[in-house]
């Protein structure tokens, strides 16, 4: 197929295809859109950037054709507020032709608005599972008439603990009707998950999960602690190459750690993007990196899956992730919709063993490369190196049950036979004495009363 009109779809969609500019389907568009269209539940398994939001949109709102009635016909799942606005967006511009309605629901904000626009009636319904389940308790939302329902990136949700609220919310929903599930992975949990929820899907595996997209160059630095790490970003920042990054972080610390260094350099306009952050300055960060206003952007996996920007020229991992299945979707924000990119990881000793366990789920080696020149090596201090210690120990333990580990006992040092032995005999009690002149002691006497 080298066509949307291949497809199937309708006019008005074709329309606004053009108008968003995607000119091929890609391969999960292609072999998704025929067997939903046709009403199969399907297991969808795709490189981040491929396009598979548009793959179960487009044949979704095809299904509902236009606004009718006052509630919703189709919900979509997903694990973070950011990728509800990203659904969201991509929802506006394949419906701009139709009359349907739609809210975006998630936390961190009132739900008054949100509320409001339900009760002007809705055809789609894109949330988090725990503020869908808040207005459902409140009898904001009428569930009776979905008869499509989305799961995207159903790993991460589970990854996120939000097993219990699916659990819930499938238990509310009707019996009969339409599941499609959608993520880059798709680990023994979700398809267990899968097996609870559906019944006789279809599995479209473009390529093996967990693979990174071709068009992604994967390389490797090993820096042997966090100073070293800044001055190994910065010496990157130096090269013109670099003009649109995200640098991804394990802790908000480190990621507020980092901001703050180079607020001092001249590396261009940044922006600090965590979990702590108020929703609207998260959402201005994305906004402002989008448009190229903004050269850096430092995140922690917050941002790992709900941010679509095509023209990311490199993501950094300041830190290995040790949820392996977040590097794939990490290094996913480069290289998307057919273009290249870089993905670049900063690696310490302690982190060896993760990088391992990366190349074998993506079935790939990461390409090593010395440290640029200029690039300043420090001696690791004793706390954080004391802590790298402790994490080999943890991943030894991981593979060897029975290692004891460097820090398992203290050592104590042999007794030396030429030392005399301190003695053991106890000293008189002075809780019954006071100390007098020069020395001398005197005892309280008590005289018992007749």
């Amino acid at each position: 197929m080298t066509a949307f009109e291949e497809l199937k779809i309708t006019r008005q969609f074709l329309n606004a295809i053009e108008d968003a500019g995607y000119t091929t389907p890609t391969e999960i568009q292609q072999k998704a859109i025929p067997p939903i269209m046709a009403g199969q539940d399907v297991i969808g398994i795709a490189q981040t950037g491929t396009g598979k939001t548009a793959a179960y949109l487009l044949p979704l709102l095809q299904h509902l054709k236009y606004a009718q009635g006052d509630s919703s016909r189709c919900l979509i799942l997903v694990p973070t507020k950011e990728l509800v606005v990203q659904v969201e967006r991509t929802l506006a511009e394949l419906a701009k032709y139709t009359d349907m309605r739609w809210v975006a629901l998630y936390g961190g904000i009132g739900p008054k608005a949100q509320i409001e626009k339900l009760k002007l009636g809705v055809d789609l319904i894109v949330a988090t599972p725990g503020r869908f389940l808040e207005l459902y308790a409140k009898g904001e939302i009428n569930v009776k008439k979905i008869k499509h329902v989305v799961l995207d990136e159903c790993d991460r949700m589970m990854d996120m603990g939000f097993w219990p609220q699916l659990r819930d919310v499938q238990e509310k929903l009707p019996q009969k009707k339409q599941q499609l599930l959608f993520s880059a992975t798709f680990p023994e949990k979700v398809e267990r998950m899968a097996d609870n929820f559906m019944l006789f899907p279809t599995r479209l595996e473009v390529t093996p999960q967990a693979t990174p997209a071709s068009t992604v160059k994967q390389l490797l630095y090993e820096a042997p602690n966090f100073r070293s790490k800044l001055s190994l970003l910065e010496a990157l920042m130096h090269d013109p190459a670099f003009n649109r990054v995200m640098v991804f972080v394990k802790t908000k610390e480190e990621a507020s750690n980092i901001f703050k260094y180079f607020e001092r350099k001249p590396v261009g306009e940044m922006r600090l993007l965590h979990s702590n952050k108020a929703q609207n300055a998260r959402m201005n960060a994305i906004d402002d990196f989008k448009s190229g206003e903004v050269r850096l952007l430092i995140s922690t996996d917050v941002s790992a899956r709900g941010i679509d920007v095509f023209e990311v020229s490199h993501v950094i991992n300041f830190n290995i992730p040790t949820h392996y299945e977040d590097y794939v979707h990490r290094i996913g924000r480069t290289g998307r919709a057919f273009k290249t990119g870089v993905a670049i990881s900063f690696m310490d000793q302690s982190e060896a063993y993760h990088v391992r366990k990366i190349q074998q789920l993506i079935k790939q080696t990461i390409t090593r490369l010395a440290l640029p020149d200029g690039v300043d090596v420090f001696e690791t201090p004793k706390p954080e190196f004391q802590e790298q210690m402790r994490e080999i120990d943890r991943q030894k333990k991981l593979e060897n049950p029975d290692f004891k580990g460097a820090f398992h006992e203290k050592k104590f040092k042999p007794a030396d036979p030429k030392k005399p032995k301190k003695s053991t005999d106890k000293k008189p009690s002075a809780s019954n004495s006071r100390p007098g002149k020069k020395g001398k002691t005197f005892k309280k006497t008590y005289t018992k009363k007749s």
